[in-house]
């Protein structure tokens, strides 16, 4: 009997859901509370990703300086992907390996944090910019599918999602960035009256 279309990603993508939670949830509280700590002392968010890991790190971006649920204030985060004249000059000038380690040069500073996605953990452009982040202070966070992986040896902490396919281990990233919204959300919320409406910035001053 032949099986409906999609019945085999369905299948794979229940598979994979089975055991995420257990050992993603723990890690993603984690990343949530550091997340909030780093952005309500004025710190920033910096990621990035290639195809649709950019997508995914594009929309992580959206959810902080927008909002996940419920309204609070916005939050600096940069999806590095998302500079067109940027990442098309670097490539250009420099070469595809370094268009996120350049922009990380520029806009990384002592206390950011920098979340980059892949699923197979092998870009040679992420590893770039991770290495870039260490030299300039910023904590590395990277979600990957299965590992070892190079991006994963190159972080501060890895969460490496257990699936066969890249589409799956694509999804759970997605399922991975709204689990971490939800966490820095609770993270923040203690910290909201002191916040007011706009994030409360402190440190070292921006260029």
């Amino acid at each position: 009997m032949k099986l409906a279309t999609g019945t085999t990603h369905c299948g794979d993508l229940m598979k994979a859901l089975e055991g995420f939670g257990g050992y993603a949830a723990p890690v993603l509280q984690r990343w949530g509370d550091l997340l909030a700590e780093r952005l309500t002392a004025g710190g920033r968010l910096l990621a990035a990703g290639n195809g649709g890991s950019a997508a995914q790190a594009q929309h992580l971006t959206a959810e902080l300086v927008g909002r996940y649920r419920d309204d609070r204030p916005p939050f600096s985060a940069l999806a590095l992907h998302a500079d067109t004249s940027a990442t098309t000059a670097i490539a250009n000038d420099y070469g595809v390996q370094e268009i996120f380690a350049r922009q990380v040069a520029a806009h990384g500073r002592g206390g950011d944090l920098l979340i980059l996605l892949s699923t197979s953990g092998a870009s040679a452009n992420l590893v770039a910019a991770a290495r870039q982040a260490h030299r300039a202070g910023v904590g590395v966070l990277v979600l990957t599918g299965p590992a070892p992986n190079p991006l994963a040896g190159a972080a501060d902490e890895a969460l490496c999602v257990e699936a066969a396919a890249s589409a799956t281990v694509q999804e759970l990233h997605l399922v991975a960035v709204h689990m971490l919204c939800e966490s820095f959300d609770r993270a923040v919320e203690p910290r909201q009256p002191a916040l007011g409406r706009w994030p409360a910035v402190s440190g070292e001053s921006r260029s």
